[in-house]
């Protein structure tokens, strides 16, 4: 098992359970251990029983977790913005700040949610945890996570050419009317802001480079006996290869077994179950299908989890 361990799939099918079990898994194998969810419906706080919170949060002796809100994403995307608007208030185009508050009026700024999510990950990476266990939202929020560094490298180098292009008419302006003067006391500008978009650039990048390294990373997803569960997977584990993202182990939640014999239902739907299995071994051949049976409703639900860790690292 990786320092980090990605989980993702369609909604519903059991990728904060999964999570947490890991993570719970490996903090009572010792390990320094923290748990990410990116998800914006948040469950992970549910998982463990406690009530929802906010900030990093430690469960039990080794093991932390976080569920992340979007408002960083909304206070980078806010400094990108104000970032333009002073270089066009500088060249004299008025954007003044209730036009910027408009663009929050409808609520949380399209893609903040994954941009939070980025930035969490990316604050990882200088920290000591032995594993970081990340429970990633439904399936479209995560592809678009992924693709959000490149969306984001390329608003940055447009913001930065528009920055560009309004310094040179500023600073020529400035220059007819003051002359010499205005380069002997100093330029107007200021490159902090621009520096600190190109280190959040970076910063996301660095997190789509580590989902795709092999070697730090590794990305399960989680899905259930289901034929159409079972279909978005295929679908899924294909969008993540094109990005580049590898999966070696495929998590089938909620498999029926040992079933009453006097229970017709519960012996077809075990068949059903045994189909969708064999489909998906079929599908994905030389990865690791792991099966995870019904979470215990009755059992205590540390024990249930801790139950559910066992098996998604036993061979690890």
């Amino acid at each position: 098992m990786q320092q980090y361990v990605f989980y993702g799939g369609k909604g519903g099918v059991g990728k904060t359970t999964a999570a947490a079990a890991t993570a719970l898994a490996a903090a009572d194998r010792g390990e320094r251990t923290l748990v990410v969810s990116t998800d914006p419906a948040h469950s992970l706080a549910d998982a463990y029983g406690l009530e929802p919170g906010t900030g990093r949060r430690q469960i039990t002796d080794g093991l932390w977790m976080i569920e992340v809100g979007p408002e960083a994403g909304e206070r980078t995307y806010r400094t990108v913005l104000e970032s333009v608007a002073d270089e066009l208030r500088s060249a004299g185009i008025r954007l003044d700040d209730e036009e910027i508050e408009r663009l929050f009026a409808a609520g949380i700024a399209p893609g903040s949610d994954e941009l939070a999510a980025l930035e969490c990950i990316a604050g990882t990476l200088d920290e000591d945890f032995d594993r970081v266990v990340v429970d990633t939202a439904p399936t479209g929020h995560t592809l678009r996570l992924l693709d959000l560094p490149d969306v984001l490298r390329e608003t940055l180098a447009a913001t930065s050419s528009l920055r560009g292009q309004v310094r040179r008419l500023v600073d020529g302006a400035r220059s007819a009317v003051f002359g010499p003067a205005y380069y002997a006391f100093g330029r107007g500008g200021d490159d902090a802001d621009e520096e600190s978009l190109s280190a959040l650039a970076d910063r996301m990048a660095a997190v789509r480079d580590l989902v795709r390294a092999p070697d730090r990373a590794e990305f399960r997803v989680v899905t259930t006996p289901e034929p159409m569960a079972v279909a978005e997977t295929r679908r899924f584990v294909e969008e993540l290869a094109r990005d580049d993202v590898p999966v070696e182990t495929v998590v089938v939640n909620r498999v029926l077994r040992d079933v009453d014999a006097d229970c017709e239902r519960c012996r077809t739907r075990a068949v059903q179950h045994a189909e969708q299995l064999r489909a998906l071994r079929e599908a994905f051949p030389g990865r690791a299908v792991v099966e995870l049976p019904e979470f215990d409703a009755d059992a205590d639900q540390r024990t249930a989890l801790g139950d559910l860790g066992a098996r998604l690292v036993a061979d690890y």
